[in-house]
């Protein structure tokens, strides 16, 4: 695998799940126990990569850090229901194997997922950096989205996680970055927008309201520069991100064959959703400079996205969770050979 390619893809791994979803439901994410502060995690480590911040290393999870949706993965891959809540309140963990230690998951269980798990921060640089600062910024679109969609069909009980979530999860984890990048702090934006809807759903303020949201999320994408934001090799990468969230979001809302699980169904219809606007963004020069690769991600996202026909969960799943990984993972690889060839 080319080095850059292995950059590019551990920063979507990083930047796209740690931040985003609204995880087991926002309803869960309320009550779940906060993520320990990193100085009341038993002996903390930390290395320096371009690549995975934060929550992950790679595809690792930081069982200390990470957020819901990242611990998604691993509630998938046990088949454990509420097991992200589980793990988040069992916090801090000296260790990995405190999983088995602390009675959160057997040793049978742990042995499946140890490969997965850390309680290492790795510290991004360089243009990995950059990408997982728009990753970040991208599943806060996708939220906000959704989160239109869902009012414009009058559902605000709907709307208001996705709209939460931005701000209750992702913007804290990007809120360094927005400093160091100059740009004009809109958390409180932010939370005005979700006290009007949880508040005063139906007022003419709240679109208002929504619109400057949208716009502060736009300015914060506009601190990186042009060239970067147009250029197909950078905005792959970000699309990478979005799609590896959605994948796990679709995966965590599908059980026995139905959508149990709305808001992630939710979540991962707005992450697609903006995925797509970047990537029709570029395709111009991906069909210039990469017309096989173009042709390949194109059709792939078009199928992609008939999984989620419409905000509103259908009665049952359009596509396999298995489908839809299948569909992302031809996209990664016909970007991993545009980007190979940048």
């Amino acid at each position: 695998m080319p080095s850059f390619w292995s950059l590019s893809f551990t920063v979507a791994i990083a930047g796209l799940i740690a931040l985003t979803s609204c995880g087991n439901a926002s309803t869960t994410n309320n009550t779940a126990s906060p993520a320990a502060s990193p100085s009341t995690v038993a002996s903390p480590t930390s290395t320096t990569e371009t690549a995975a911040h934060n929550h992950s290393s790679g595809k690792q999870i930081n069982i200390n850090t990470a957020i819901l949706s990242e611990l998604d993965k691993l509630e998938a891959k046990l088949g454990i229901p509420a097991l992200s809540n589980k793990i988040q309140a069992s916090r801090p963990y000296g260790s990995p194997e405190e999983l088995v230690t602390k009675k959160v998951i057997s040793q049978e269980q742990y042995d499946q997922v140890k490969d997965m798990v850390t309680i290492q921060d790795v510290v991004l640089t360089g243009e990995a950096k950059d990408v997982d600062y728009m990753t970040k910024l991208g599943l806060m679109k996708g939220h906000l989205l959704v989160a239109r969609e869902l009012l414009d069909q009058q559902k605000p009980d709907q709307a208001e996680p996705h709209i939460g979530h931005p701000v209750e999860e992702i913007y804290v984890d990007v809120e360094d970055q927005l400093k160091e990048r100059n740009v004009k702090e809109f958390k409180t934006t932010l939370i005005s927008l979700q006290d009007l809807v949880k508040s005063k759903p139906k007022d003419a303020s709240v679109k208002t309201s929504f619109t400057q949201s949208t716009e502060a999320v736009d300015a914060a994408i506009q601190a990186l520069p042009e060239t970067q934001r147009q250029s197909p090799k950078f905005v792959l990468q970000t699309i990478n991100g979005l799609l590896d969230a959605a994948n796990a979001e679709y995966g965590a809302a599908i059980a026995n064959g139905k959508i149990s699980a709305a808001i992630e169904y939710q979540d991962s219809r707005g992450f697609v959703n903006y995925a797509d606007t970047l990537y029709k963004g570029i395709a111009d020069k991906m069909v210039k400079e990469n017309p096989e690769a173009h042709k390949a991600i194109a059709d792939s996202m078009t199928q992609l996205k008939t999984a989620w026909p419409t905000a509103i969960p259908p009665a049952a799943p359009v596509k396999t969770p298995e489908e839809v990984n299948q569909l992302i993972k031809t996209i990664e690889k016909n970007a991993q050979t545009a980007i190979a060839k940048s």
